[in-house]
């Protein structure tokens, strides 16, 4: 990440949007907003590979789920924050992730401007693709600043992203389970 590209751009929309970069209040804003992206867009070209790969041998193929794990992005459209809980339920293939492991899962794949939808099936690919589940449902509900604070100006408004893979997919009596066990009602 270039920071100096950064505080030159948010200079420049200071500027532009009447700002008097130089005033006291701003002066420091560049080099804050350039540490602040530094932080929050950490997610580039990065997966959850090295995460998922710590993981238990396990004798049980009994339904796991990690519910409730919050976390914040930036949408790609307006990069204003998006911020909920993500639910992960899987069925394990003789491996479980410790469950850190989720959590940082979402966090690599949260860590870069952003779709929820594209968010719920990257978190979900990772699961299949480096824990090797027989199946994995993510579900994830978010507010939108986009939609809270400009726009049709809805706060409160909650999104919600629902992905399956493997055994999930055409099993709707194991959905419904995961359902019932997050208190969603459909």
């Amino acid at each position: 990440m270039d920071h100096d590209k950064i505080k030159k751009a948010v200079r420049e929309i200071l500027i532009a949007i009447g700002e008097d970069p130089d005033r006291e209040g701003l002066v420091e804003t560049p080099d804050r907003v350039a540490r602040m992206y530094s932080e929050v867009f950490k997610g580039f070209n990065k997966t959850a590979e090295h995460h998922l790969q710590k993981s238990f041998k396990i004798d049980s193929q009994d339904l796991v789920i990690e519910r409730d794990i919050t976390f914040h992005s930036m949408c790609e459209h307006h990069l204003l924050p998006f911020f909920g809980k993500v639910h992960i339920a899987y069925i394990p293939n003789g491996r479980v992730a410790g469950l850190s492991k989720l959590a940082r899962t979402v966090d690599v794949y949260a860590a870069k401007p952003q779709l929820q939808e594209k968010l719920t099936v990257e978190i979900g690919d990772a699961i299949m693709a480096y824990l090797g589940a027989q199946g994995v449902m993510v579900v994830l509900e978010a507010e939108h600043m986009c939609m809270s604070m400009r726009g049709v100006k809805k706060p409160g408004t909650k999104t919600v992203t629902m992905m399956t893979r493997g055994i999930f997919d055409n099993n709707e009596s194991l959905k419904n389970d995961v359902y019932r066990l997050l208190g969603i009602q459909l």
